[in-house]
């Protein structure tokens, strides 16, 4: 065998075995879990909320999911649409298909939030009970669960509606059935409004008005939620300052950076979608260093 094949073998040796070693300084690259997406339909997703299993935060993704452009919010009580998430105040509104509204009245279903999610019900949302019994606890003189005050206007504007008929009322019907609920407790995590229970046969709950709190066909309906916004790491920072969007992955959910060429990381998106792990750099820079040495000794025999 030459000189010249001599060296080759011994190259490619070399070559090998340092690559060999190397190798297992890289990190496994994680499994996804489907895609995520930074938006569902109209709604623009950010961290801490996700599109589906494995992205976004692990306490808020088991609660939605992005469903044919819809973005959907699973509670014990059933399955709502969300409308809009405003990150700037931390809140979200829920659109409940079977809550009433000025335009159409029909019975409804409970509504409730899970306990110990990071969901609590925005301070100026109005919970109003309609078409109760009048031997409903919440008229219990005992337990002052209705507000007479304002909530007696809410009420006259919504019987004003046509969309009363839908529960068996006529327009402008005695609003002695009616209820803006006003409980004593926090409206957190495990708050739940179970209307068999309270003898209503509907609900609606409003977060706005409209700038017109005399036309009920103005006011904004739906479930306003406050959202717990403690959850941002400076490893999210990092993984959307590299494009890509925040997650998790394994038993441990453990955080993952999922990058939008297909692959997670455990850092951010830079390079080839994962990043080295602090002994990989070094053996880069060792094979490179060795790729110059046995070149110039090629040059010479050859």
């Amino acid at each position: 065998m030459s000189p010249a094949q001599n060296l080759w073998l011994i190259i490619h040796t070399l070559l090998l075995l340092s690559l060999t070693s190397s190798l297992h300084a890289i990190p496994s690259i994680i499994p996804m879990n489907g895609s995520c997406f930074d938006s569902c339909g109209s709604v623009r997703l950010k961290f801490p909320f996700g599109s589906g299993f494995g992205c976004g935060h692990p306490d808020f993704s088991r609660y939605m999911k992005c469903s044919s452009g819809t973005l959907q919010f699973s509670t014990g009580s059933g399955i709502y649409s969300i409308s809009s998430i405003d990150y700037t105040t931390n809140t979200l509104i829920l659109t409940d298909p079977f809550m009433s509204t000025c335009s159409s009245m029909q019975n409804s279903g409970s509504f409730s939030l899970d306990r110990g999610s990071p969901f609590s019900i925005e301070a100026n949302n109005l919970f109003v009970l309609l078409g109760c019994s009048t031997t409903s606890p919440v008229f219990d003189p005992n337990e002052d669960l209705c507000d007479t005050g304002s909530g007696s206007r809410v009420c006259r504007g919504l019987y004003s509606c046509k969309g009363v008929t839908g529960i068996g009322l006529g327009p402008n019907a005695p609003t002695s059935t009616c209820c803006v609920y006003d409980p004593p407790i926090a409206l957190g995590s495990d708050y739940g409004l179970d209307l068999p229970k309270l003898q209503c046969s509907s609900y609606t709950s409003i977060y706005g008005f409209g700038g017109d709190e005399g036309d009920p066909m103005k006011w904004q309906f739906g479930i306003s939620l406050k959202y717990n916004d403690t959850y941002i790491s400076e490893g999210c920072r990092n993984c959307e300052d590299s494009g890509g969007l925040c997650g998790f992955s394994g038993l441990d959910e453990s955080f993952a950076c999922i990058c939008h060429n297909g692959l997670n990381t455990t850092t951010n998106c830079f390079g080839r979608g994962y990043a080295w792990s602090g002994s990989w750099g070094p053996r880069i820079e060792t094979i490179i260093s060795l790729g110059g040495f046995l070149l110039f000794w090629m040059m010479l025999f050859l």
